[in-house]
């Protein structure tokens, strides 16, 4: 798959660039009231100090605006992030993210997985921005490709950050 040029980060900086000169991790978010939406946010802030020594660059795509966002990132320690706001889902869907069946937003696996994220004191909100039945993703960019991929069966799955980047 082809990385689009021309999709630029909150900081300016061209998705397509910064893939050919550092990994990057591109994390497709769900709503902000979304709690498993926030567990990543939560997981991948407690990680900075790994992808920072390894010269990984963390980039979010959200549906929400620019501004909503940061106050999201910086509540979870992600003060420096890079995010591209796609309340379209334009990019979601160049990289084949679906909208979610019934199935995979809800059920006992989301029930249970929603118990575990909150002993993290990672809540749900009510407050909703952009689709809430677009499915999460995960990618890894680099030298211009797409070398690993998470993509979601459900809502509640829990992508392992760090090895996704053994490709």
């Amino acid at each position: 798959m082809k990385i689009p040029s021309g999709i630029t980060t909150n900081r300016g900086f061209d998705l397509a660039e910064m893939a050919d000169q550092n990994p990057v991790l591109l994390i497709f978010l769900r709503h902000f009231g979304c709690i498993f939406c926030r567990e990543s946010l939560y997981d991948l802030g407690q990680e900075q100090s790994f992808f920072q020594e390894r010269s990984v660059r963390l980039v979010f795509v959200h549906m929400d605006s620019n501004e909503q966002a940061e106050s999201y990132f910086k509540k979870y320690g992600l003060t420096d992030a890079q995010h591209i706001s796609d309340p379209e889902c334009r990019l979601y869907q160049h990289f084949g993210l679906e909208k979610g069946r019934v199935s995979q937003l809800f059920g006992l696996k989301t029930w249970m997985r929603g118990f575990e994220a909150n002993k993290k004191g990672v809540h749900y909100q009510l407050k909703k921005a952009g689709d809430s039945l677009q499915m999460p993703g995960v990618f890894v960019l680099d030298q211009g490709e797409v070398k690993n991929s998470f993509i979601h069966n459900s809502i509640a799955d829990q992508p392992d950050y760090i090895k996704l980047l053994d490709y």
